[in-house]
């Protein structure tokens, strides 16, 4: 019987081989599970995640019907929805969670005509709840906050801010 390199090591495991399969896979496992989560819904049904919402301007802006300048920017907030600029999405969310059937009532009777988020306990947005209303975050291209505005906005006061911001994110 003759001496192989090729067979010397037949029936024994390498265990710096099963650490790197085991950590790969539970790698992949772990990217998998991270790329299939949602970070939110809207009432429509449409499910968003911050990573995919990268490279975007995301523009959420917070409510509530007891907030009459809450429901005066309403009509506002629809005709900047219908005029976004490219790269640019643009949420509601309710101040209080309500269920869907609640959101749904309450969109159709304040006839609210932007993308509104459903408020759970799975829903992770990058700003925190806001101590009064009505308020309005810009969410950068990276994924970070770059302006609050507290108060009542207007469609061209958004669009405004919108361009400033990114002018000063070119600069």
């Amino acid at each position: 019987m003759s001496f192989s390199p090729l067979n010397s090591n037949m029936g024994k495991t390498n265990p710096l081989l099963l650490i790197t399969l085991f950590i790969t896979a539970s790698l992949a496992g772990f990217f998998t599970y991270q790329s299939l989560q949602n970070d939110f819904e809207t009432l429509d049904g449409q499910t968003y995640s911050w990573n995919g919402l990268k490279g975007q301007w995301v523009i959420v802006n917070y409510f509530a019907p007891w907030c009459a300048p809450c429901l005066r920017e309403m009509p506002e907030l629809a005709s900047f929805h219908q005029s976004l600029p490219s790269g640019t999405q643009l949420f509601a969310i309710n101040y209080d969670p309500k269920t869907k059937a609640e959101l749904t009532a309450m969109s159709k009777k304040y006839d609210i005509a932007v993308p509104v988020i459903v408020s759970s306990s799975d829903t992770k947005l990058p700003m925190a709840k806001p101590p009064y209303l009505p308020a309005t975050f810009i969410v950068g291209p990276d994924g970070k906050i770059k302006d609050t505005i507290m108060g009542e906005v207007t469609a061209d006061g958004l669009h405004q801010r919108l361009i400033k911001l990114k002018n000063a994110e070119r600069d």
